[in-house]
């Protein structure tokens, strides 16, 4: 049976992490309160900050932004909550 949560991103009950993402309190703090379903969404919007960013995820300056974006992703709302970058702008479509 899956281990289920009250996630804090979907606002409902919702299938758990099989193990904390990360090391640490704040990896215990997500496996304890986030879904599969929202950390599937975070990494899809962490590749974004990435990419807009151009994060160095090696570099100690890297690692905080991303994780101080992690933490507000999850954890922090009101005008501190996670937004996307000023410049932005959604791909497009393919056509098939």
């Amino acid at each position: 049976m899956a281990r289920m949560v009250q996630c804090v991103k979907l606002g409902r009950e919702a299938e758990g992490l099989e193990k904390p993402p990360l090391k640490g309190e704040l990896g215990k703090r997500i496996f304890d309160n986030v879904s599969k379903e929202a950390w599937r969404m975070w990494l899809e919007h962490s590749k974004m900050l990435i990419n807009e960013y151009r994060l160095d995820l090696i570099s100690e300056a890297g690692q905080r932004i991303w994780m101080t974006e992690l933490d507000k992703y999850f954890f922090t709302g009101g005008n501190e909550a996670a937004q996307l970058p000023p410049d932005y702008v959604a791909p497009k479509d393919k056509p098939e």
